[in-house]
């Protein structure tokens, strides 16, 4: 194995506020805080200094609502303080979330298996979600892991990477559906 060279895998290019990830697009640092997201001072301080040290793309988490609406001012004082860099929302237990940071945020990290149980639940839950990041430009990342793989793809799957590919292949194919393909996955 040779360790200094290397063929990248041919992907679409994702717009992610003003980096655009993926295609034949230089690869991009990406960071994330360690802040309470709701802290809108020390949150905007620390991306601003990743920001500085070189990221372009900056993740913060969004456990609850309290979080997910410091978004909006979290990235004012960006623009206001003349940062560029790209916002992005680590959604991780409350996928309504989502819906209020992809008005204010470039990427919005959602996570299938804390989604919805049953795929009408996701369809009914995800497309409107879908409609929203198309309206603000907001990008998505779809992140599975064993650890957050819903009880339906559980008792199909159990946790295997199996499981993983078909609960990441299901938000998918919605996007597909939806005409959607501003996605990243992971």
């Amino acid at each position: 194995m040779n360790i200094t060279t290397f063929t990248r895998r041919q992907t679409l290019p994702v717009r992610i506020g003003g980096v655009v990830i993926g295609g034949d697009n230089a690869i991009a640092v990406q960071s994330m805080t360690n802040t309470a997201t709701a802290d809108i001072e020390a949150s905007v301080e620390q991306i601003e200094r990743i920001a500085d040290a070189g990221a372009p793309i900056v993740r913060l988490t969004a456990q609850g609502k309290r979080e997910g609406e410091a978004f909006g001012a979290i990235v004012e004082r960006l623009r206001g303080d003349g940062y560029t860099t790209a916002v992005v929302a680590d959604i991780h237990f409350v996928p309504e979330i989502a819906s209020i940071a992809a008005d204010a945020v470039d990427k919005v990290r959602i996570n299938p298996g804390n989604y919805a149980a049953t795929y009408d639940e996701i369809r009914a839950k995800f497309i409107p979600f879908l409609a929203l990041c198309k309206q603000h430009g907001t990008a998505i990342r779809i992140g599975v892991n064993h650890g957050s793989l819903g009880a339906r793809m559980m008792d199909k799957y159990g946790d295997t990477p199996e499981g993983m590919t078909e609960s990441c292949l299901e938000f998918l194919r919605i996007c597909q559906e939806q005409d959607f393909n501003n996605v990243v996955i992971s």
